[in-house]
């Protein structure tokens, strides 16, 4: 049998990969990739045409096809991925990676936003360049698309959204869920939340169709996750320390996890996937935007999402702990250096309220595992 060859899903250096190898490790950034399906019965088949062909010329076909002309021009979304022959073929497919981004500038009303769509865009981008995510694996909602669209981000779009996320997914499927608007606390009344609150997200419609809650952020997208799945969650908006409900939460000062919602400790399962949220802020605090002197544009963004995309592009396998750290001490510097809107300072009497919180459905080794979509 011959060797084939892999991508790193990190630095996307070609790797050999002997007959039946599971995993590699690549030599030149040291990150583990799974082979997917495709490329073992490529390393078996002695070079015949291989799964991910098929599915790339599938794909080919119907982007060629087009999509109906019923969207915006400006759209950020593609062809809407499927898994194409995944039961045609020994119901075998490659290790899937899907992102939904979601961004609320809420045009139409009093709470309008600028940073938003700044936000999704580059981060669209991050996973594209960096992390080698499929365009026609990222669904993005925005107030840009044409009025009628499911792309628009309103609490029915959203909660549709989040089935799409997560269905049919398989183990060693990477999933993404980043949100940037705005987030509010609301008391909690079913006796589930250690502070007496519960952490939502506000959808375009929130006015008139009200918020998305913690408690149903967690049942739609992290208890579907199957063994072996990862589901990784940005949420860049006020009040999101602990929006996905997740139950450990680690302690940068102290550096070890902590229980913070104990009734869900009887949830953690064997056959559950691992979910893990970095937020913006912890529940109590606000998040604040960068200004044009982080940057080229004029437009403003949140400072999360800002520096963690420049952190992570200058150094692709940083650990979470190094992340969440690296996130904190940049925040501080620039508040430091007067460089954030003075309506922050304003309202925060010059003292930056904003720690990134991480957390996660299990707790793991932030100084080993990498931040890896």
């Amino acid at each position: 049998m011959m060797n084939t060859t892999s991508q790193c899903y990190r630095c996307r250096q070609r790797v050999s990969v002997p007959p039946n190898t599971a995993t590699i490790r690549c030599p030149n950034c040291k990150c583990e990739t799974k082979i997917q399906s495709s490329e073992r019965l490529k390393s078996q088949d002695r070079g015949q045409i291989s799964f991910r062909s098929l599915i790339e010329t599938a794909r080919a076909k119907i982007s060629r096809s087009g999509s109906g002309g019923s969207r915006s021009e400006r759209s950020l979304n593609c062809i809407p991925s499927t898994l194409l022959f995944s039961e045609s073929i020994s119901g075998l497919r490659p290790c899937r990676k899907r992102a939904l981004l979601i961004a609320v500038t809420y045009n139409r009303s009093k709470h309008k936003l600028k940073g938003p769509i700044i936000d999704v865009k580059s981060f669209r981008n991050l996973l594209m360049e960096t992390f080698a995510f499929p365009k026609e694996d990222i669904r993005v909602l925005t107030e840009e698309e044409a009025p009628e669209s499911d792309f628009i981000p309103t609490k029915k779009n959203i909660q549709n959204s989040f089935k799409w996320l997560v269905e049919d997914c398989m183990p060693g499927d990477s999933l993404v869920f980043y949100f940037s608007g705005h987030g509010v606390r609301q008391f909690d009344f079913d006796s589930d939340e250690s502070d007496g609150f519960d952490e939502s997200i506000c959808p375009a419609d929130f006015v008139e169709a009200g918020t998305i809650s913690d408690d149903e952020i967690k049942a739609a997208i992290v208890r579907p996750l199957k063994k072996g799945v990862t589901l990784n969650a940005i949420v860049d908006a006020c009040h999101s320390g602990t929006v996905l409900d997740l139950p450990c939460v680690y302690n940068r000062e102290r550096k070890k996890w902590e229980n913070f919602n104990l009734r869900y400790q009887d949830e953690k399962q064997a056959d559950r996937g691992l979910a893990i949220s970095i937020a913006a802020c912890e529940d109590r605090q606000v998040a604040a935007d960068t200004h044009s002197c982080f940057g080229k544009s004029s437009m403003t963004g949140g400072a999360m999402t800002y520096f963690l995309i420049q952190i992570v592009k200058k150094n692709p396998t940083i650990t979470y702990g190094k992340l969440i750290d690296s996130i904190h001490e940049h925040i501080e510097k620039a508040n430091n250096e007067g460089c954030l809107p003075w309506v922050i300072k304003r309202v925060l009497n010059n003292i930056l309220s904003q720690k990134p919180q991480l957390s996660a459905s299990e707790e793991f080794n932030v100084n080993e595992k990498n931040f890896i979509l």
